[in-house]
């Protein structure tokens, strides 16, 4: 199972998007961890917490969705995502 996956800082106000075959929880975990290492985008916080799980049938398709979601680079559509399901599905449905 692929996802992709959306997670916020409040420390910084930021949204992060990634994909992953993983679990959503696992991925947060190595951010939060600093697996990645320390230069990366997500270090330079410690209180990532996730916003927003899409499961996708594949990382192929996981992997565009985030690519979407990236190129909105809009919080107010990422909040508005959360509060309709029918759209994200419908996202799902176009990269699929």
């Amino acid at each position: 199972m692929a996802c992709c996956y959306i997670l916020f800082s409040k420390k910084f106000n930021r949204f992060y998007i990634g994909s992953t075959q993983l679990s959503s929880e696992q991925r947060l975990q190595l951010h939060l961890s600093k697996s990645y290492g320390n230069t990366k985008f997500t270090a330079k916080a410690d209180d990532w917490e996730l916003f927003m799980e899409i499961p996708c049938n594949s990382i192929s398709c996981a992997r565009k969705v985030e690519n979407h979601l990236k190129k909105m680079r809009n919080s107010k559509y990422y909040l508005w995502l959360s509060q309709n399901p029918d759209s994200v599905e419908r996202i799902k449905e176009k990269f699929s």
